[in-house]
């Protein structure tokens, strides 16, 4: 397998700061947001985000996690079944602005179980989404908001995005799988 590094942590670092900003922007009542961070890296990046809007703005956002395991429309295909993790969003989501955050956008289908996962708690005001990396290849008809890096890819290669709070080190990388290791 070939890696290529295309973000490092400063790369990263810049990039979140730019989204945060933009998220700003674009949410004129920032006490009405929450970002939802979907397990497993969409958390630190929520967190991250967070940390910056309350840096620039003075306000605090609250900051949810989001278990999607028993939303995926492929559970009943899984050979092993996934680890259920917590979902935790510390206030209301009734008419509220959310914005989920994850780490790779590639066919829509985590953020379609997302979207339902999300609507089991209540009704939100709005749904946006944040995203690290746009690989393409979408399934269904599903559109990042607020964009870090848009990384066409092929079928053959993977994104890997690496964090530090979940593997100890902040980088993003294109990896050319093998013939044996493709889909």
């Amino acid at each position: 397998m070939a890696k290529r590094i295309v973000m490092t942590r400063d790369d990263i670092r810049r990039t979140l700061a730019r989204v945060s900003h933009e998220i700003i922007e674009q949410n004129k009542s920032l006490e009405k947001l929450i970002l939802v961070g979907i397990h497993t890296r969409g958390v630190p990046l929520a967190k991250r985000l967070a940390a910056n809007i309350e840096s620039f703005e003075k306000l605090k956002i609250p900051v949810g996690t989001l278990d999607i395991s028993l939303y995926r429309d492929d559970l009943s295909t899984l050979e092993h079944q996934p680890v259920v993790k917590q979902t935790d969003i510390p206030v209301s989501v009734d008419d509220r602005s959310i914005v989920l955050v994850d780490d790779v956008l590639f066919t829509g289908r985590s953020i379609r179980a997302a979207m339902d996962a999300l609507i089991d708690l209540g009704r939100p005001q709005s749904i946006q989404l944040a995203v690290l990396v746009d690989r393409g290849h979408r399934e269904l008809p599903i559109r990042a908001d607020y964009i870090g890096k848009n990384m066409p890819s092929s079928q053959q290669e993977e994104i890997q995005v690496r964090l530090e709070e979940t593997d100890g080190v902040d980088e993003v990388a294109i990896v050319t799988l093998d013939k044996e290791n493709q889909p």
